[in-house]
């Protein structure tokens, strides 16, 4: 712990306090401290216990995500308050788990939309990699009567299952696209230079458009 506060920087937290991560680490030193530190299952639990921002993102760096039991997963994706400590334990913990389809599957309609956001998540990572067993048209219908009131974090996470079932899935591409188009959600989120927007239509347009001219350079 004396060693992120030694990390910590004023400036870098002012920045991330804009984007509702309060703590002041830079994240390419806190990687550096966890290559250093290595697997480390029960430091990474003491880390996560002490509620500190920087210590639970370390913990995530460190922890050996097959070992932590499907309640103990619900309990911390339950604490996970901050986007980017929500979105890292999720994404490197929860996604290798074993526990990953039983708790998409517990937190997908749960009533704390950043719960549910989790379960969103998972959602969106069967849609791209494991799509066998899903009604897409069923989540379709879900995105379409819901996205546009739902909190922002759901929301966001919605609106990437809405864009990865229109890029992976080319008989629901039209109904996605038109989906975005009708509910506009994000179309005016600032997007840098070179960057894809987040407005479905174009997400899945551009991630199409590439898809296919990779395809063709590789025919050649």
């Amino acid at each position: 712990m004396a060693e992120l506060a030694a990390l910590e920087d004023p400036k870098i937290r002012e920045v991330n306090r804009k984007h509702g991560d309060d703590h002041g680490v830079n994240l390419g030193k806190l990687r550096a401290l966890a290559k250093r530190l290595k697997t480390q299952q029960e430091l990474a639990r003491r880390l996560w216990e002490t509620g500190d921002i920087a210590a639970r993102l370390l913990a995530i760096l460190i922890c050996r995500p097959k070992a932590f039991e499907r309640d103990e997963l619900d309990v911390m994706v339950r604490e996970a308050r901050t986007p980017k400590v929500h979105d890292w334990l999720v994404n490197y913990v929860v996604k290798k788990s074993p526990h990953a389809e039983e708790l998409r599957l517990a937190w997908f309609a749960d009533p704390d939309p950043v719960v549910a956001s989790a379960g969103w998540a998972l959602t969106t990572e069967r849609v791209a990699r494991r799509p066998e067993g899903l009604d897409l048209a069923g989540l379709l219908d879900v995105i379409e009567a819901e996205m546009k009131g739902a909190p922002d974090r759901l929301q966001w996470a919605m609106n990437h299952c809405l864009a990865q079932i229109g890029i992976e899935h080319a008989e629901h591409r039209a109904r996605a696209i038109a989906i975005g188009e009708r509910l506009q959600v994000l179309k005016d989120y600032p997007t840098p230079p070179n960057c894809t927007s987040p407005f479905a239509p174009v997400w899945i347009s551009e991630m199409v458009r590439r898809a296919s001219a990779s395809a063709s350079t590789a025919r050649r």
